[in-house]
């Protein structure tokens, strides 16, 4: 079980890019070997000891609700909805008066991870870091942009365009509650910019690699891959 027993799930984007394959459905609902993707998100949650997760929706924000429900297993569920798009650090924002411990998880809605995240909360926690990356390692970078890192601690991060092997954002962060501190005074930003690239610059990002099974269902060509099994395709990636 998790030290940490609260998370928040990122899942209030369009989806635009995945729209010419699902468009009735919010994007972290896109039905994935005939259930909806955020179900395999909440059972790896609930399997590792998670009582309580925020799910931070926009974008036909009730199709979610009506979807999941107030439980999944033993955990609960809340919900925290935006009523105009306020970026990823914006819903985080706003849903962290649901989270009740001195720190919690942040996962995007549209990405899927094989992690155990008390390790990955043992190896933040210890090292004093307010905020800790999940990391995947692929075979090829250009996509997304590669994440460099230096004795468990994120150092930068390089352009997307350049190929070859290396680890990428996969997503998940570990975020003490005093991270809020740090949040600009706007109610929209995004967390990437606004307060991770700052915190990597400053060297305060720990970098956690001991994953799998990276997915990123946000565009048609790995959707169609995503069918093949979770977990299974994926750690091909």
């Amino acid at each position: 079980m998790a030290l940490i027993d609260e998370a928040v799930i990122l899942a209030g984007g369009f989806g635009t890019r995945l729209q010419s394959v699902v468009s009735d459905v919010p994007k972290p609902l896109a039905p994935v070997q005939g259930r909806p993707f955020l179900a395999f998100l909440l059972e790896r949650l609930a399997a590792q000891g998670f009582r309580r997760v925020v799910l931070a929706t926009g974008y036909m924000g009730e199709k979610v609700h009506q979807a999941l429900g107030d439980r999944w297993g033993d955990m609960s569920l809340v919900y925290s909805r935006e009523t105009r798009p306020l970026g990823t650090g914006g819903a985080i924002a706003q849903a962290l008066p649901q989270i009740g411990g001195d720190a919690f998880f942040v996962l995007n809605g549209d990405t899927y991870l094989e992690l155990d995240h008390a390790a990955f909360e043992e190896q933040v926690a210890s090292s004093g870091a307010k905020l800790g990356m999940a990391l995947a390692r692929v075979p090829d970078v250009a996509r997304y942009g590669a994440v460099e890192v230096r004795n468990d601690w994120v150092i930068g991060f390089s352009e997307k365009g350049l190929s070859g092997p290396g680890y990428i954002n996969a997503g998940v962060y570990r975020v003490a509650r005093e991270l809020a501190g740090a949040f600009p005074e706007s109610d929209h930003f995004s967390f990437e910019d606004a307060v991770l690239s700052p915190a990597v610059r400053g060297g305060k990002v720990r970098a956690f690699t001991r994953t799998t099974g990276f997915i990123d269902i946000g565009v048609p060509e790995d959707y169609s891959r995503a069918q093949l099994g979770l977990g299974e395709s994926a750690g091909s990636s």
